[in-house]
This record gives C-alpha cells, sequence and structure tokens, in this order.
C-alpha cells in the first residue's frame, strides 16, 4: 500500500467493536485486571495507553522500523534517547544542529560524563578523527537545521556499522513521507513531531522509531522508566495531523521552491539554503536517497540592517518560533533557535546575524511572495532611508 493511503488510514481500522474510523482518545489512566496474573495488556497508562499505542505502531510502520515510541516533546524524545549512553561515552554530533540538541547535550548530558564532538558528517576523515574508544553512537540531521547541509546516509551509515556505532537520524525535516533513513542503514528515528507529522502548530510532541529487537527492548525500559511519555490528547492529535501529511508535504515542497527561487533572485539577498535548488551542494545526495524536499530554508541578506524591519513588517507571514504548521512562520536562528550555541561556534557554521529561517506553509504561494515583497521593499526604504 502507498504511503498516503497508510498515513490516510491510520487508526481508521483499529477499533472491531465499534467500527469508529477516528480512533478514540482513551483518557483512563489506570486498566481492570481480569483476575490475577492476567492482564488486557494495558496496565498503567505511562508504560502503554490504547490511543498512544495506534501512533507508535503506525510511526514504526510508516518508517520501517521495529518499534515506536511517543515522547511528551522532541526533546524529551532525545533525552530518552541519550539515556541509552553511560558515564565516559563520546558522540559523534552534526556540526550545523539545532541550538536545542547542543543546548542538551553540553549544558545536562556533559554533567553525567556524556561528551560530543561536532563535525561535518560528510567528511568521512573528519568524523574518523574524532573516532574514540568510548565512541557509541553517531547523531545525524539531514536537512540540518537552519543551513540544510545533507548527509549522505548510506555512506554514513554503513561506515558507522563498520565502527560498531548506533546510527541516530534526526528525519523531523523530511518526515517518512520523503525520507525513510532506516531502510539507508540507520538504527534509531528521532522526530520533533511537533513539526511536520503534527503540522497545526498545536500540538507538543517526539516521536522515535527503532530497528532491532535488542535495541527497542532498551528503549522501552527507558521510554517507561523516564516516563516522559505522550498523553491520549495529544496523541490523537499527532493522529489526526498524520493523515493529511502526504498533501502538506507536497504543498510545503511546492511553495518552498517557488519562494526560495524568488528569494535567490533578489537584490537584497546574497544566498539560498534550500537542497530543491541546483546550485546546492548537496542536491544531487538529496535527490538520491529522498523523494522529495522539505518546507523549510534558510536565507542570507547582504545588509544585517534589513533583518529587523523585515520581521516587523511581514504580515501575513508569522514572526515566530517553530516549523513545519501549516501557518507560515519566519525566525532569526542567531537570536531564537540557536542562541545557545556559542557566537564563534555559530559563525563558523554559518549561523550569523544576516540569517533568516522560513518555515514556508500551505497558503498561496503568491500571498507569501507578495508579503515577502512589501517587506523586502519597506526595509529597503527605511536602511536607505527614502
Amino acid at each position: 500500500m502507498k504511503i498516503e493511503s497508510r498515513l490516510a488510514q491510520i487508526g481508521s481500522q483499529s477499533e472491531p467493536g465499534t467500527g469508529a474510523v477516528s480512533f478514540p482518545v482513551y483518557q483512563s489512566t489506570a486498566f481492570r485486571h481480569p483476575r490475577l496474573g492476567e492482564s488486557t495488556g494495558f496496565d498503567y497508562a505511562r508504560t502503554k495507553s490504547p490511543t498512544r499505542k495506534v501512533l507508535e505502531d503506525a510511526a514504526a510502520e510508516l518508517e520501517s522500523g521495529d518499534a515506536g515510541f511517543a515522547c511528551s516533546s522532541g526533546m524529551a524524545a532525545l533525552q530518552t534517547i541519550f539515556a541509552l549512553f553511560s558515564q565516559g561515552d563520546h558522540l559523534i554530533v552534526s556540526l550545523d544542529l539545532y541550538g536545542g540538541t547542543y543546548r542538551l547535550l553540553e549544558r545536562i548530558m556533559s554533567r553525567f560524563g556524556v561528551t560530543a564532538t561536532y563535525v561535518d558528517t560528510n567528511d568521512i576523515d573528519a568524523m574518523s578523527a574524532s573516532l574514540k574508544p568510548s565512541t557509541k553512537a553517531i547523531l545525524i540531521e539531514t536537512p540540518t537545521n537552519p543551513l540544510m547541509m545533507i548527509t549522505d546516509l548510506e555512506r554514513v551509515c554503513s561506515w558507522a556499522k563498520a565502527k560498531g556505532l548506533i546510527t541516530i537520524v534526526d528525519n523531523t525535516l523530511l518526515t517518512p513521507f520523503f525520507q525513510r533513513p532506516l531502510e539507508l542503514g540507520a538504527d534509531i528515528i528521532i522526530h520533533s513531531a511537533t513539526k511536520y507529522l503534527g503540522g497545526h502548530n498545536d500540538v507538543l510532541a517526539g516521536l522515535i522509531v527503532t530497528k532491532g529487537k535488542e535495541l527497542s527492548e532498551e528503549m522501552a525500559v527507558l521510554h517507561n522508566s523516564i516516563g516522559a511519555v505522550l498523553g491520549p490528547q495529544d496523541s490523537w492529535l499527532l493522529m489526526r495531523g498524520m493523515k493529511t501529511l502526504a498533501l502538506r508535504m507536497e504543498r510545503h515542497q511546492y511553495n518552498a521552491t517557488r519562494i526560495s527561487e524568488y528569494l535567490l533572485a533578489h537584490p537584497a539577498v546574497e544566498e539560498v539554503y534550500y537542497p530543491a535548488l541546483p546550485h546546492h551542494p548537496g542536491h544531487e545526495i538529496q535527490n538520491k536517497q529522498s523523494s522529495g524536499n522539505t518546507g523549510i530554508f534558510s536565507f542570507r541578506l547582504k545588509d544585517a540592517r534589513y533583518v529587523e524591519p523585515i520581521l516587523r513588517h511581514i504580515k501575513l507571514i508569522a514572526f515566530a518560533e517553530s516549523l513545519g504548521g501549516v501557518e507560515s512562520l519566519m525566525t532569526y536562528p542567531a537570536v531564537q533557535t540557536h542562541a545557545d550555541i556559542p557566537e564563534e561556534i555559530r559563525r563558523q557554521v554559518g549561523v550569523d546575524d544576516r540569517l533568516l529561517r522560513f518555515s514556508v506553509g500551505i497558503e498561496h504561494a503568491d500571498d507569501l511572495i507578495a508579503d515577502l515583497e512589501q517587506a523586502l521593499e519597506a526595509a529597503k526604504r527605511e536602511v536607505e532611508g527614502r
């Protein structure tokens, strides 16, 4: 069955007793035992709940994994994964990285003796140089946030497997509709499901999908023990959002491609970072391992003085953090999503005071371009004093 059909049918055949096509929200935290030593399969909601189970099974199936785990946020999912590691363990991590992940590693995991080295995950030599006897895993964002760097997943997963490393891939930006890293050799997938999977800026959630019996069993213990699980109402909202994922991702991609091309030609813009553009250095790899492109990209202005007036003058586009929703959002990474990364590191990667990140929604592309046009024109008038 094609992925579009599988998405639309999430939960629709999971309630045979009533035939409900929208799976119910089971609000209960406790479940009655038929008799001593017997269980319905549900005992306590932290361990397993009916609504969450349908979501987790769907996530595993869509990502070609063996088990899914729904968490209370993307960061909760990441923390649950990091609990696999012990004092003295070392991780290799994508250089261009979401600021929240950097903060979790450097401010929290470092207290427990887990360290990380940040490298370009397309550079096998750099990764090999970073390898230590204590290295246990590699964490990859592809595309990265916000500079949209692409990692050759099949190549890197093969390298990691030969070194005995666990490969963790953040698939938030492409979703299983466009990319399935487990099929390319990864071991663990993570999603900030708040973003494209939920899709409506109304639910906070994270998802983990694992491949392999032993790893899945260990993750189940961590998920239950840490307890940062997703509640039934949010599980239901996430399933509802995922039902339209195919339609939304196609529209996100179409709009982002049109608008990135418009900005690339604009005299106020120095560069646009979007893998769908032929000049992007990861364009060919992206086409090889993914069936489409995300709806987010970043662009660098020629003059930092344009940033503030652009963010003040956009109207249809909201100046707001987050991404992946039906509404278009624009973010200033240097002072928002990536503020926890030291300036020296940010600038080394390219997250400077001229970079804006645009999460393109599903509005009409012409309206979004018109909004950008008037904001850029207003900024020009202010900067040039006209």
